[in-house]
C-alpha cells in the first residue's frame, strides 16, 4: 500500500526544494500573467489561498523566503475565521507584501451580494478600494473563494471580464489573456488530506502523486495551489 502524504511544514518544504533542484522556477500569478509568452522552461505558478488562518500564511511566507522563491497570496476579507485587519494579521500581511511576494484578493463576490442583498459589483469595487488602501498596494488579481453558501463565487466572472475592475485577472480566467488552468498540470492540497491534479482542465481521477512526484515528469507549466490551513508540525488539530 502506498504510504500517504503528511501535510507537515517540513514535508511541504521537501516538496519545494524538489521542485527547485528539478529546475523550476517559481512565479506569482501577476508575473505570469506578464510573461506568459517567455517562460521559463519549468514554471511553477505558486498560488496560495489564505482560507482560515493569516498566522499560518506566515510560515509559508517564512519558507518561501528561505527558497528564495516568489508567491501569491489571496486574502479574504470577510472571514469569521481571521481579520485581515487585526494587530496581528495586518502585521503579517505587510510582511508578506514587503518580502515582494504579491498579495491578492480572494473574493466572495456573489455570497456577499446574496447575504447583503447588495449588487456585487459594488461590493467587489469597495473590497478592492479597502485592501488596496489597508495595505498600500494595487490588487492586479482575485481568485474566487469556495465557502459554505453553496454559492459560486465564479458565477460573477460569467459576463464581466477583470479589467472593468482595474484588475489583470481572475485565478481561473479562461480568456487568452490568462487561461492558467487550461494551459497548465494544476496541482492542489485543497481535499485536505491528499493532493489532487488536473492537466489543462481535466481532473486526473485517483492521482494524488505529490508535487515532488508530479515534478518528475517535467511538465513546463505547473499551476500549484496550497492553502495554509493544511498545515502543521504534528497534527492537524494542533
Amino acid at each position: 500500500m502506498k504510504k500517504k502524504f503528511s501535510f507537515t511544514y517540513q514535508n511541504l518544504e521537501n516538496q519545494y526544494i524538489a521542485a527547485i533542484k528539478a529546475g523550476y522556477e517559481f512565479i506569482s500569478c501577476f508575473e505570469y500573467s506578464q510573461k506568459k509568452c517567455n517562460l521559463s522552461p519549468l514554471t511553477i505558478v505558486n498560488r496560495v489561498d489564505i482560507d482560515m488562518s493569516v498566522k499560518k500564511a506566515d510560515r509559508l511566507k517564512e519558507m518561501f523566503n528561505r527558497l528564495g522563491i516568489n508567491a501569491t497570496f489571496f486574502v479574504r476579507l470577510h472571514a469569521k475565521e481571521y481579520n485581515p485587519f487585526s494587530f496581528e494579521s495586518y502585521k503579517i500581511l505587510r510582511s508578506i507584501r514587503d518580502s515582494g511576494h504579491e498579495i491578492g484578493y480572494h473574493s466572495e463576490i456573489i455570497d456577499q451580494a446574496c447575504i447583503w442583498h447588495e449588487d456585487p459589483a459594488d461590493c467587489l469595487r469597495r473590497d478592492l478600494s479597502t485592501l488596496n488602501t489597508i495595505l498600500d498596494i494595487s490588487v492586479r488579481g482575485v481568485a474566487s473563494h469556495g465557502g459554505m453558501t453553496g454559492f459560486n463565487n465564479l458565477d460573477f466572472w460569467v459576463d464581466r471580464n477583470p479589467e472593468e475592475f482595474g484588475l489583470v485577472y481572475e485565478a481561473y480566467d479562461n480568456s487568452p489573456s490568462f487561461n492558467l488552468f487550461n494551459s497548465s498540470f494544476y496541482i492542489s492540497d485543497s481535499e485536505w488530506t491528499q493532493w489532487k491534479c488536473y492537466s489543462h482542465g481535466k481532473l486526473q481521477s485517483g492521482d494524488t502523486r505529490s508535487i515532488s512526484e508530479h515534478v518528475r515528469s517535467l511538465h513546463p507549466l505547473i499551476y500549484l495551489l496550497i492553502h495554509p490551513d493544511t498545515y502543521f508540525d504534528h497534527h492537524i488539530y494542533e
